[in-house]
């Protein structure tokens, strides 16, 4: 019997031995999809899949997905060719969906950065198909988070938003993301009760500089104009129809030669 190509040896690819296929893959994939959709960067929007419609949080996901709407119609009117600014969730439920759902209801494109957990991640209905991805590996998912992100919109949420939240705050303090950011912590009440950044400072576990990193907001009005203040003062996307990868920096003074 002919043995079986490996690219097509399903036991092989799904063995230890190819994990590195497997991870490239999850670069690989995307970054095809996001040329052919013309997908340039993104505003990332993270929060509790747990804040439904009818939840005792509900206003989070009504505002969610006021803002996502407001920031696609706006990016619409920027007269570029390539997709500026599209909205990017975690795909699941919650402020995810809100995300999601706030771009769709203007007729934008959204993207989902599903991963496969054993409870609370489903992709929800309203991302772009074309944009609708599956990950197993979390690094991988938070390299797509990190590198198209321009902006990011952190609602409230559990262990996996404070785990997103605070893994671009380590990238964008240590300058291993070379680009400017906005970050906008949706919900002042409530990240001030959760996390006392001021103590960190008290304790010189970070700088009082740090506390520039990011911005508090409370109504959709507000956050929009935290956003457009800074998206307004980026480079235009010129003629490139493909994503805009950040550079990071590396030891040396040499910086990835991704994009």
């Amino acid at each position: 019997m002919r043995p079986e190509v490996a690219y097509k040896n399903d036991k092989f690819l799904a063995s230890p031995d190819a994990r590195a296929l497997r991870i490239l893959s999850e670069y690989l994939e995307p970054l095809a999809h996001f040329r052919r959709e013309k997908i340039y960067d993104t505003v990332v929007f993270f929060g509790s899949a747990r804040i439904r419609e009818d939840s005792p949080l509900a206003r989070y996901y009504r505002e969610a997905r006021d803002l996502a709407a407001m920031l696609t119609q706006w990016a619409s009117t920027l007269g570029e060719n390539s997709c500026r600014f599209t909205i990017c969730s975690g795909g699941g439920p919650g402020v995810m969906e809100a995300a999601n759902r706030g771009a769709h209801d203007v007729g934008g494109k959204t993207i989902g950065l599903n991963i496969g957990l054993p409870f609370e991640q489903m992709p929800n209905p309203y991302v772009t198909d074309e944009l609708n991805f599956q990950f197993h590996y979390f690094f991988m998912r938070k390299f797509w988070f990190a590198y198209l992100a321009k902006a990011l919109v952190v609602f409230p949420g559990g262990f996996g938003t404070m785990d997103e939240l605070f893994e671009i705050l380590t990238l964008v303090q240590t300058r291993k993301l070379r680009k400017k950011m906005a970050i906008v912590l949706y919900g002042t009440s409530f990240w001030k009760e959760v996390i006392n950044f001021e103590a960190l400072v008290k304790y010189g576990t970070i700088s009082e500089e740090d506390l520039k990193l990011f911005r508090f907001a409370d109504t959709p009005g507000e956050a929009m104009e935290l956003l457009v203040d800074l998206l307004s003062t980026l480079e235009p996307c010129g003629p490139s129809e493909g994503p805009s990868i950040a550079h990071s920096a590396m030891p040396g003074g040499y910086s990835d030669p991704l994009d």
